[in-house]
């Protein structure tokens, strides 16, 4: 091969390097960016672990709680039928503990004081609700079965230990001894904890539960979803639909993309001077809470149905008017059926965002200790994120271990609702 050849070969190789070269460096900018975002998704992992991790390990132990039965004497001389009110059944009850625990109370009532510290106050309501139901009990041995005192339930638990200073804990060791020695007889036995299910707030950290906070998140929930996903889908569809293309409009939407991104706080102080001072809404009602999460929830509502909206295909639009559909019709027959998966998938979503808001409804007054169930829209109540909020500024440390048990309902509410929308948007989604 002569030497001209050779050049005019090399020649022909040189652009085919430089082109391999430019190749290899687009596949490193790729790989590189795939692993920025597998390092992101599994920094994302750790952190969604360590928070569910925290939150489960702090509250799993909420739904196990230490009962004991105790035989109680109903002596005819202190119980009088005429005034049950008047009696004190909690040291009725702490008589039968010492029995059970072979001790005698002395002079200043310092026993009988230290076992008052150990079980609940509800064995003492059991007492007398019964001898309103049947006054015959008096006279008679009853026996009363309920919940240990929190911090004696956080000792069965572990999170109270002997090892620490008599000083820094509130059971000294004589506590801690018949304690041990109640669990050694089998006087305390462990179960699931229903009544923070059943029971509403209290407190007494042992009788406290999430059945007035529910109720009341759902009660505020449905007056949220009455008003916000009617009100928004029907202003997305004119806006998307009907309204004509100027400047007002475009004032208009946007206003709502700005909306979606007000503090949630901000929507509180509306909603404490519209409702509360201007229209006197009861205040920590789920009324007027579901009305301040509505306005909340509209501008995601609306954004997401005009979303879907535009992601029906013009072709559905043309034949319903090519085949003399009016406007109308095309649009509520056609049309929005085939937007309704993204509309609900939107309405859930915003709805599941509502549940989870605790800054709009404090200033609205929901901050307040509510011992019951909500007895209707206009009565005092809370709600999920609330009770989590006051339990967590609670001095009792049992509360803390209710604050993380709350955060595990709240949730799974949230896990519900969300997969809810995921199964509705798969279920009715149609691909074009």
């Amino acid at each position: 091969m002569t030497d001209a050849a050779r050049s005019a070969g090399a020649a022909k190789r040189a652009p085919l390097t430089a082109r391999e070269a430019m190749l290899k460096k687009r596949h490193r900018s790729e790989a590189w960016f795939k692993a920025q975002g597998v390092a992101a998704i599994i920094i994302a992992m750790i952190f969604l672990v360590v928070l569910v991790g925290r939150v489960v390990g702090q509250g799993y132990s909420t739904f196990l709680t230490h009962s004991i039965s105790v035989p109680v004497y109903l002596d005819p001389s202190r119980v009088d039928a005429a005034a049950l009110e008047g009696v004190n059944y909690d040291y009725l009850v702490a008589e039968g503990m010492m029995k059970k625990l072979g001790v005698q109370d002395d002079d200043l009532g310092l026993i009988s004081g230290k076992v008052m510290d150990l079980t609940s106050r509800d064995l003492g309501f059991q007492l007398l609700n019964q001898l309103k139901a049947d006054p015959s009990l008096i006279g008679k041995t009853v026996t009363v079965t309920g919940p240990m005192k929190a911090d004696a339930d956080l000792y069965y638990k572990g999170e109270i230990k002997r090892s620490t200073l008599e000083e820094d804990r509130k059971l000294d060791n004589q506590q801690l001894d018949w304690l041990d020695q109640l669990q050694k007889s089998g006087a305390v036995t462990a179960g699931f904890n229903v009544k923070f299910f059943t029971n509403s707030d209290s407190t007494e950290p042992e009788q406290a539960g999430v059945l007035g906070a529910v109720v009341g998140s759902a009660m505020m929930l449905l007056i949220t979803a009455l008003i916000a996903v009617p009100v928004g889908v029907m202003a997305a569809v004119y806006l998307e639909e009907f309204a004509p293309k100027n400047r007002w409009t475009d004032v208009i939407e946007v206003n709502i993309n700005n909306l979606a991104a007000v503090p949630s706080i901000v929507y509180g102080l509306l909603g404490l001077a519209l409702f509360i001072n201007w229209l006197h809404v009861p205040r920590s009602s789920p009324l007027v809470g579901g009305l301040v999460l509505a306005l909340m929830a509209l501008p995601t509502v609306i954004i997401a149905t005009r979303s879907s909206l535009k992601a029906v295909p013009p072709s559905i639009r043309e034949a319903a008017l090519g085949v003399g559909a009016s406007k109308a019709q095309t649009v509520f027959h056609h049309v929005l059926p085939l937007a309704m998966p993204g509309v609900m998938t939107g309405a859930i979503l915003s709805l599941a965002h509502a549940l989870g808001e605790t800054a709009p409804l404090l200033m609205i007054g929901m901050v307040s200790f509510v011992p019951g169930v909500p007895e209707g829209f206009t009565g005092a109540s809370t709600v999920l994120p609330v009770q989590v909020f006051i339990w967590e500024n609670a001095s009792e440390r049992a509360f803390h271990e209710r604050t993380a048990a709350a955060i595990i309902v709240l949730l799974v509410f949230m896990i519900v609702m969300n997969a809810a929308a995921v199964i509705l948007r798969r279920r009715f989604e149609r691909r074009w």
